[in-house]
């Protein structure tokens, strides 16, 4: 099973993740345009995803987040961050506070500033 497009919820959430993260991310939304999805699943059945990038090596090991979000409510807090290594975007990340991973992607306008 090889790479697969993004799905227009997958790069709206990418898309907005890196237009109101930190710093600058204009090299990472040119790169967006060219990401994949790779077949990765999170052994904790998240919905965590991971990238590659069309021309690109594959990014190393490691995370340096660009952009990260609140979702969810106070009973059933999760994080979603956007990240990348070397200067290569490397994927979306969610992950849960005291309760499961999640199993989505949040929408952009479920999320909140920490």
């Amino acid at each position: 099973m090889g790479n697969r497009p993004l799905t227009p919820e997958e790069y709206r959430l990418a898309r907005w993740l890196l237009e109101h993260g930190s710093g600058d991310t204009a090299p990472f939304l040119a790169q967006l345009e060219k990401a994949e999805i790779t077949p990765f699943r999170c052994k904790c059945g998240c919905a965590s995803v991971s990238f590659q990038i069309k021309g690109l090596p594959k990014a190393p090991p490691g995370v340096n987040v660009l952009s990260k979000y609140f979702f969810g409510s106070n009973d059933e807090l999760y994080r979603v961050f956007i990240f990348e290594k070397d200067g290569i975007l490397s994927g979306i990340e969610v992950i849960g506070y005291g309760v499961d991973n999640p199993t989505y992607l949040p929408t952009p306008d479920m999320l909140r500033a920490d």
